[in-house]
């Protein structure tokens, strides 16, 4: 953020934002590091949007790639501006402006998708299989997939703080009831060598800490506080969209 930034937007967690702004600077290991781990959290939704548009899997495969190589390189960072929206709708603003760029495909399908990733996407095709069959747009499918990718991240979060206490094996009993899932507290309580009462105050925090890390994320994707509910009622919104489809 720079020094004319209001001041009400200074202390806000820009994270994503700020790796991609900041790797556009050269010399900076640590933001080109923050950028990798960004992009290998969020390459999938973009592999789905091009396998959804209907490009065959290893053309969608070495696009992705390459786009991804392209971003590392420092190509389209210059066109990133936090002011203009979120981070996700950049992201694949900017993929369609790879797409459309012919010479770009040519390159990718010749060479089979440029310079090696510092991760792996290979998966992507087996991920792909697994979507549900339904009548999606290529642009639905990349907010399910980013919706998705807010989940994990959050429930990777969320175990890995339970696993530094010495609590994963608690982590994993208590994930079937965050949504609101009741189940048998008696049961669960009886399994876990605790009260229902107790259980209940435990599934409360967790509850708790799990809307905080969610808020926490999609706040690191957009530029403005003011658009954080905006996000998540737009999120909650697609998952639900997909639990109807």
């Amino acid at each position: 953020m720079t020094d004319d930034t209001p001041s009400r937007h200074r202390n806000f967690p820009t994270t994503h934002w700020t790796a991609v702004l900041s790797a556009a600077t050269p010399g900076k290991a640590e933001s080109r590091d923050a950028l990798v781990a960004l992009c290998e959290n969020y390459w999938y939704p973009l592999y789905a949007f091009v396998r959804r548009r209907g490009y065959p899997r290893e053309e969608a495969r070495d696009l992705t790639q390459t786009f991804f190589v392209r971003i590392l390189e420092g190509r389209y960072l210059n066109r990133a501006d936090p002011a203009k929206g979120r981070f996700r709708s950049f992201l694949l603003s900017s993929f369609r402006f790879f797409l459309s760029d012919e010479s770009d495909r040519v390159r990718a399908q010749k060479r089979g998708g440029g310079a090696p990733l510092p991760f792996e996407i290979r998966s992507g095709e087996d991920r792909f299989e697994r979507e549900p069959r339904i009548d999606e747009t290529p642009e639905r499918i990349y907010e399910r997939r980013w919706a998705h990718a807010i989940l994990e991240r959050v429930m990777k979060a969320l175990r890995a703080e339970f696993a530094h206490h010495g609590r994963g094996d608690d982590f994993d009993k208590l994930k079937g009831l965050l949504i609101g899932g009741d189940g048998s507290y008696a049961d669960l309580a009886l399994q876990m060598g605790t009260s229902e009462g107790a259980l209940r105050v435990s599934v409360h925090r967790f509850r708790k800490r799990y809307r905080e890390l969610f808020r926490s994320e999609i706040a690191a994707t957009v530029a403005d506080p003011e658009e954080v509910d905006r996000e998540l009622k737009f999120l909650v919104a697609v998952l639900s969209r997909r639990q109807q489809g």
